[in-house]
């Protein structure tokens, strides 16, 4: 249905806040949704002044009994906010009831993993030269992200005189300059001392990094990427594969071979334990996977 005062709110938006006409039309089309329930179709005059949160509420309730998803719904209510404030800006209403309506909670994606034995037959695979040292780098470069959970930027600039192969820890620079010590087992040491006799070897270094290019420079994002991405693909592994999938998958991992949530937050310096918190549902969900595999009883049809 038209209404004057949504025009005219639109006009705003169109020439003076500078929106763009796609922008402006996803506007009119969650006002005239509005316009259309809170009048009953147009049975009844619609009168702003005397717009409720709960009339909006309720609104947000058929919105959803019709297939909106929470994205959506947000971007109601925030539509209806910027409303409302537009006509108390002009002095049509005293307050926004909009803004007393809680926006919709977005679901948070799980995070995407790679299987375990996926990485163990990269890492267990023979087929490498041992005396290359891009081929070793490359190798301890997937070993290194899937073993310590470590992120990109602080993989790129790990030092090499805090990685201590004798004691097992490195020592990584984490966001806001925050240090924290992440342990490591032999077989990754192994790796790392040979990879460190084959970085000796080169013409030339230039920088105290553990990892470098064959010039002996800083390794960058997108090689390690383009490693990342490479030895995964070819081991048969799909989806998104990128340096933060083996963050990810280093976290399930280690919860679902019962580890504390705490010393995982610790491991992965992560601020705050909601952050960890998202694992334990990648672990519950790989728990129903592998149940309804394997259990004789989850593979019989109900009924």
């Amino acid at each position: 249905m038209n209404d004057a005062t949504i025009d005219k709110f639109l006009q705003h938006l169109r020439h003076e806040r500078n929106l763009s006409p796609r922008t402006v039309d996803l506007y009119r089309r969650d006002l005239a949704q509005w316009a259309e329930f809170i009048t009953d179709g147009g049975l009844r005059q619609l009168h702003h002044a005397s717009v409720t949160a709960s009339d909006i509420r309720l609104w947000l309730v058929d919105r959803s009994a019709q297939g909106d998803c929470a994205g959506t719904l947000r971007h109601k209510v925030q539509a209806l906010r910027a409303f409302y404030r537009y006509l108390m800006w002009r002095g049509a209403v005293a307050d926004n009831p909009a803004a007393q309506v809680e926006l919709a909670r977005l679901a948070r994606p799980l995070p995407k993993l790679v299987r375990e034995k996926t990485l163990d037959s990269i890492i267990d695979n023979p087929d490498i030269d041992l005396n290359d040292h891009d081929a070793v780098r490359d190798r301890l470069i997937v070993v290194l992200l899937y073993e310590t959970g470590i992120r990109l930027s602080e993989l790129i600039g790990l030092k090499d005189a805090a990685v201590d192969t004798r004691r097992g820890e490195l020592k990584v620079r984490g966001k806001r300059d925050k240090d924290r010590i992440v342990p490591f087992g032999a077989e990754l040491a192994t790796w790392i001392e040979r990879y460190r006799a084959l970085r000796a070897q080169l013409p030339a270094i230039e920088s105290d990094n553990l990892l470098l290019t064959h010039k002996g420079r800083p390794l960058y994002p997108s090689l390690v990427y383009h490693v990342v991405h490479g030895t995964l693909a070819d081991a048969g592994a799909t989806g998104k594969l990128s340096p933060h999938v083996l963050r990810h998958t280093f976290a399930s991992v280690m919860l679902n071979h019962g580890a504390e949530l705490n010393s995982v937050k610790e491991l992965l310096g992560h601020e705050s334990l909601a952050a960890t918190q998202v694992y334990t549902h990648v672990t519950l969900s790989e728990l129903q996977h592998n149940y309804e595999q394997a259990h004789p009883r989850a593979l019989k049809k109900g009924g």
